[in-house]
């Protein structure tokens, strides 16, 4: 589909008159919780830590103007040569207002305010323009990524298992997947790659066709954190790596082989007392020729077994406190005699009530694991 189709698709006289869709905007806005969100992404996206650190040291009035100023300079260089000097001259004209103009003989006057505004709307739509074609392209990579990600819980004997996974902008680089082995046995993981985004769920696609490439044929999952780390080191990117949290399961019995990667160390909520499975190894792809450790344990009947990304404990609540592990910890005792999805679902609510009006910052993802009673070897 090329630009003019696309356009045309946007143009349909089919779709909502402009009247009627600013009235369900005004009818669905919350003044304050909207505005103020889009006032705090402006001022995180063009302006560094740096600039922030200098600007809460100054005067309030200094302050106003010195984030003014910056903030209009960050956008100057943001945007390409030819809209950069349009919005500029569309400035210059909105300074210059009604201006006269002399030339020999010939004298006339002239208001330049309409066509700064004109300039400025072009640049604007360009702007749009290039935003609503990124978005489709963006569009149809998350279709790509859900399309990957499991589409149902796998039913495994003697297991329960449950997941969920949401991306804090429209792609993500969490992966949550489940792994048939040899009829036995199953690849239950959760990986996390460094960032956000477009480029982080580019890396995850990878790790994911990795991870299924080569863990049926691993002798351990020591050797099988060597050979995804190298291939990830030898191909991946300056500051981008993962943590994996990878759980074999054995079919009828409780036993569990497990590789953490740098990852959060999953809960197991036993019986009688609440352990944890602390990473043993580097992420993936951080160094090359790097060591990895193979763990394991032993559920008993009821036990849960919880994995998260830092989505969970790193979100951030309205008021900049994070929700953290200490919080996580002190509910998993509550999920004892729950399933994994009631399970899971209870760690999502507490996590949205937390979270109230703010923004998600990070992709979460979750899995949980149940040891069922039945035939043990």
């Amino acid at each position: 589909m090329n630009d003019t189709e696309r356009g045309r698709r946007r143009l349909s006289p089919d779709g909502p008159s402009l009247g009627r869709t600013v009235v369900d905007d005004l009818r669905r806005t919350r003044w304050q919780r909207d505005y103020l969100r889009e006032f705090r992404d402006l001022y995180l996206f063009y302006l560094d830590d740096e600039s922030r650190q200098r600007l809460a040291g100054m005067g309030r009035i200094r302050r106003a103007f010195s984030l003014l100023g910056w903030l209009l300079k960050s956008l100057l260089l943001k945007l390409s040569p030819a809209r950069r000097l349009m919005l500029l001259v569309a400035f210059v004209f909105a300074v210059l207002g009604w201006t006269e103009f002399a030339a020999g003989t010939l004298q006339f006057d002239a208001d330049l305010r309409p066509w700064g505004f004109v300039l400025l709307l072009l640049v604007l739509m360009l702007e749009l323009k290039d935003k609503l074609l990124a978005r489709d392209e963006i569009e149809i990579a998350r279709q790509v990524q859900m399309a990957l990600l499991p589409r149902s819980h796998p039913r495994l004997p003697g297991w329960s298992v449950w997941s969920y996974s949401r991306p804090a902008n429209d792609v993500g680089g969490d992966l949550v997947d489940y792994i048939d082995l040899d009829g036995f046995r199953h690849g239950v993981l959760l990986a996390d790659v460094a960032g956000k985004g477009l480029g982080a769920a580019l890396l995850s696609a990878k790790l994911q066709a990795t991870l299924r490439a080569l863990l049926p044929e691993a002798v351990s999952l020591a050797d099988l954190g060597s050979r995804v780390n190298d291939i990830l080191y030898r191909d991946g990117l300056d500051n981008r790596y993962a943590t994996l949290f990878l759980a074999e399961l054995e079919y009828d019995s409780g036993q569990v082989r497990y590789l953490n990667a740098g990852h959060n160390p999953p809960f197991l909520v036993r019986h009688d007392r609440v352990e944890r499975l602390p990473a043993s190894s580097l992420p993936l792809g951080m160094l090359g020729a790097a060591n990895y450790e193979e763990g394991g344990s032993r559920l008993e009947p009821g036990d849960l077994l919880i994995a998260y990304s830092d989505g969970l404990t790193e979100a951030v609540g309205p008021d900049g406190e994070e929700f953290g592990v200490d919080r996580v910890a002190g509910m998993v005792e509550s999920l004892r005699d729950l399933s994994p999805p009631l399970a899971g679902r209870r760690i999502l609510d507490a996590v949205e009530a937390f979270l109230g009006d703010a923004r998600p910052d990070d992709d979460l993802s979750l899995i949980v694991v149940r040891m069922e009673p039945g035939p043990r070897s």
